[in-house]
């Protein structure tokens, strides 16, 4: 069972919706009402977008992928997701020059187990990761965005810098990132 760890992004129904319609099983939880002691229960982990910045939801989301992390066990960051994966693991984030928001065409560069070729997705985000740490791989890129994609060196821990539970494309790669 997945858990979706909602951080209060206005496309999580979106993702539950896809998740349920796919026969997925997952449990959603807001980080203040998570039991830190139950990520064992879990094989595996989605991190959502967020609304606003608050420290608690940063340590929550931290610990939950150094526990992904040391106990090699799946996890998808999406947006904030990606970003807090990258901050946790020691890069950094930028506020971008303007929001970014809408469909974008971002081109794979690396051989990865979750997409290939190009993807159209659909960005929502005023941060971005602007510097990776060495252990974090960059699968691939847009016009706008160095890092839509990262991954976790050999395991199966990913970050999105776009929103992929609102395209097909998106879609596909969340459905391929559950089966693995």
């Amino acid at each position: 069972m997945l858990l979706v760890v909602d951080n209060g992004s206005i496309y999580t129904k979106n993702l539950t919706e896809f998740l349920t319609q796919k026969n997925i099983s997952f449990k959603k939880q807001t980080p203040h009402l998570l039991n830190l002691q139950s990520l064992s229960n879990y094989d595996g982990f989605i991190l959502s977008g967020r609304r606003k910045n608050e420290k608690k939801i940063n340590e929550i989301n931290s610990k939950i992928i150094n526990f992904s992390i040391k106990n090699d066990i799946k996890l998808l960051g999406i947006c904030y997701g990606a970003e807090i994966l990258a901050l946790t693991l020691g890069g950094t984030i930028r506020k971008t020059k303007s929001l970014q928001k809408g469909n974008e065409l971002i081109s794979i560069s690396k051989e990865n187990l979750v997409c290939n070729g190009s993807l159209n997705v659909f960005e929502s985000h005023g941060f971005e990761i602007s510097r990776l740490p060495t252990i974090l791989i960059p699968l691939a890129e847009s016009n706008n965005c160095k890092y839509e994609i990262i991954q976790y060196d050999k395991k199966p821990i990913f970050g999105t810098q776009f929103h992929p539970e609102m395209t097909n494309d998106g879609n596909d790669l969340i459905e391929k990132f559950c089966f693995l």
